[in-house]
């Protein structure tokens, strides 16, 4: 299985076929536009199954499901934590809970970035306890700005999430540390040296054990498209 997150910086439409790629199972767009305005029918877009959420048909928050996987928008959700999405997959060789998120709510006062993520672990702490968990996407956090965002800062995110048994791949697979990861994942304006690592996967220590590799694509491969880099892990199912 093949779960890949790329915040395509908007305008999905034209850049699809570069990350379909890559082959995902399944595929976690932030800042992705409405799928009306996608063509499915076109350069083998067409996924299984998707569920997108957002107020501005520009810019939400996509996922898509390739093969036998479907995907479930769960009755729990909080349309108040944006956007970070609790969703049941089904139909593959294993069924699992994934958390779609693009932590961004410049309405919320208490926090627009990590505090979100904060918010849900908590919101949805009873869902995030079972057993096969997932939490994918652009989290807009590193441990390097702790300072900026007080209690619920991404160390905090980090702690809680371990505490329930759910690790970074990235971090385990490369063995490295909160704040000093060596594979930015953002390149703002698509500055070399305005790199950063925001985009995460987390997994349940059920998934951890078959975790296969971790991939973080290429600056110079995807810079001509996003100021972004995907996050590309997959697991032994």
């Amino acid at each position: 299985m093949k779960i890949i997150t790329w915040n395509c910086n908007m305008a999905f439409r034209k850049k699809a076929t570069f990350i379909l790629a890559e082959k995902p199972d399944i595929l976690i767009i932030p800042e992705c536009e409405h799928p009306d305005k996608l063509n499915f029918n076109q350069d083998g877009l067409a996924p299984s199954d998707y569920v997108w959420y957002g107020t501005n048909s520009n810019k939400g928050l996509g996922v898509f499901s390739y093969g036998d996987y479907k995907l479930e928008l769960l009755e729990i959700h909080n349309p108040e934590i944006k956007t970070v999405l609790p969703l049941k997959v089904t139909g593959g060789k294993v069924d699992f809970t994934l958390f779609a998120i693009w932590a961004n709510n410049p309405q919320d006062k208490q926090g627009a970035y990590i505090e979100q993520v904060w918010k849900a672990i908590n919101y949805y702490e009873k869902l995030i306890l079972n057993e096969r968990t997932i939490l994918v996407g652009d989290f807009n956090s590193n441990k390097i700005w702790d300072k900026k965002h007080r209690l619920a800062n991404h160390s905090s995110v980090v702690s809680e999430l371990e505490r329930k048994e759910i690790f970074s791949t990235y971090h385990k697979f490369f063995n490295q540390e909160q704040g000093t990861e060596k594979h930015p994942t953002l390149f703002m304006y698509r500055h070399l040296d305005k790199s950063y690592h925001i985009d995460y996967c987390f997994v349940s220590i059920d998934l951890l054990s078959k975790m296969e590799s971790v991939k973080i694509g290429d600056y110079n491969e995807w810079k001509s498209l996003s100021d972004h880099s995907p996050v590309i892990v997959t697991f032994r199912i």
